[in-house]
């Protein structure tokens, strides 16, 4: 079998194949397939990912040709209402409330759902769940929300077209600084690839309208002025990063062997500035309390394909006998801190490929530990993961279509061993990779078959 794939060639002729049956493959998915068919939204997928590694490993087009394959492979996209998340509806209600005037922090879809057009449709939608708390997504994500309610107040297609085209542009600029990125790390260009074309990142991103995609756009312009020196302006962009989603705080702290005790207390103050300032049009005496409270219930009251958390959970049942959640989603935080201050202190992340994998553990760390681990989240690992040695998030990146078991009915109730077996199999591919990198004959590229 490895000497088959030592010895398997692709010609250009055969990856334009490829890449042809991808397309019908995305079209198929985009625009015939419901969530709740686990089996096709499977087959599909694994179809993709195939796919891509084929075009990754084995394929001699060059990576600029590879490049237009991913953008045009998100085009397809372009006219399909996404079916494996409703969270879009909840963003349009957003952005048309803003449109109109409303401040989004302080009403909830439920109590008034004739506030803005469409609102009955984009209620029911976004679900009960989602309509009964207070919004929680930051000030420039709200922004981005915006834009289409700008573009046109009626009709749901024309909202998602929009939203598509800002996020394909977001995507672009994160090719664009992580090309520059590793570059600048002497590191091959056509490690992009692993993110750029990836079908998790083109489906989760594009064609579900997540805006991870936004603020790693924002994080990896980051990141190439922090290695430029221009912290300010690194800084800004690290604000408008943090203002899409919160999660980049978290590695703030990890900067302190690179900027120092001085210059990283002007970037972090610099950074809340900045999202202090974006609040501002949203201010009111009731904003903190609705937005905490909805971090808050976050925290402990949401489970979704988690795993280190699941396991608490059941040794709570077993002492308790009943859901700890509530205890563990506020000690949770607490340990993450830990951890974030811990590799700080005892990593070199004055060097940059150490500051990355620093990054990358801290991450997988945090979701390791996390109640909710949405597919979606894991655009951030596998984006930190090009600049490493590391391909477990690539790994990841297809095992978490497991999680969309879930869907196949309307309860949402989770297919336990298939959660399993999607950490299972991550876990076997880090143990891997950890010891090839620790061993004395590795070498500068990883072993692994991605």
């Amino acid at each position: 079998m490895k000497q088959f794939i030592k010895s398997f060639k692709m010609t250009n002729k055969h990856a334009l194949l490829v890449i042809l049956l991808s397309a019908i493959a995305y079209y198929l998915f985009a625009y015939t397939t419901a969530r709740t068919d686990f089996n096709k939204v499977f087959t599909y997928y694994s179809i993709l990912f195939i796919a891509f590694v084929l075009l990754y490993k084995y394929s001699k087009l060059s990576t600029k040709w590879l490049i237009v394959s991913g953008i045009l492979l998100r085009l397809i996209f372009l006219f399909a209402i996404p079916n494996l998340s409703d969270d879009f509806y909840r963003f349009i209600w957003d952005g048309r409330a803003i449109a109109n005037g409303i401040n989004p922090y302080l009403i909830l879809p439920q109590n008034n759902p004739n506030l803005i057009s469409n609102g009955i449709e984009l209620y029911k939608g976004m679900g009960s769940m989602n309509g009964s708390h207070f919004t929680c997504y930051p000030p420039l994500n709200q922004f981005a929300f915006t834009i289409p309610a700008i573009i046109s107040e009626n009709g749901i297609l024309i909202s998602t077209i929009m939203m598509r085209l800002t996020l394909i542009i977001s995507d672009i600029i994160a090719l664009y600084f992580g090309l520059k990125i590793l570059e600048h790390l002497n590191i091959e260009k056509r490690k992009i690839l692993l993110y750029f074309i990836n079908p998790f990142i083109i489906i989760e991103l594009t064609g579900n309208l997540h805006y991870e995609g936004m603020m790693i756009a924002f994080l990896s312009a980051s990141i190439y002025y922090l290695l430029k020196n221009k912290n300010h302006l690194s800084a800004i962009l690290w604000a408008f990063a943090v203002s899409i989603k919160l999660i980049p705080l978290l590695f703030i702290p990890l900067f302190y062997k690179k900027l120092g005790l001085k210059k990283l207390l002007i970037y972090g103050t610099l950074v809340l500035i900045v999202n202090a300032i974006l609040f501002l049009p949203f201010i009111d005496k009731e904003l903190i309390q609705n937005f905490s409270s909805s971090i808050e219930l976050y925290f402990q009251n949401f489970e979704f394909n988690a795993s280190i958390y699941y396991i608490v959970r059941e040794i709570g049942f077993w002492i308790k006998g009943y859901n700890i959640i509530g205890i563990v989603g506020k000690i949770t935080p607490f340990i993450i801190i830990s951890i974030a201050a811990l590799i700080s202190l005892i990593r070199k992340n004055n060097k940059i490929d150490i500051l990355f994998t620093s990054m990358l553990f801290l991450i997988v760390c945090y979701y390791i530990l996390a109640s909710v681990v949405h597919p979606w989240y894991i655009a951030i690992p596998l984006f930190l993961s090009v600049f490493t040695k590391y391909k477990f998030p690539v790994i990841w990146s297809f095992t978490i279509i497991f999680s969309y078991s879930a869907y196949v009915n309307h309860n949402y109730k989770e297919n336990l061993w298939l959660v399993f077996l999607e950490y299972l199999i991550v876990i076997i591919f880090f143990i891997i990779e950890i010891i090839q990198t620790t061993s004395p004959s590795e070498t500068k590229h990883n072993k692994l078959p991605l």
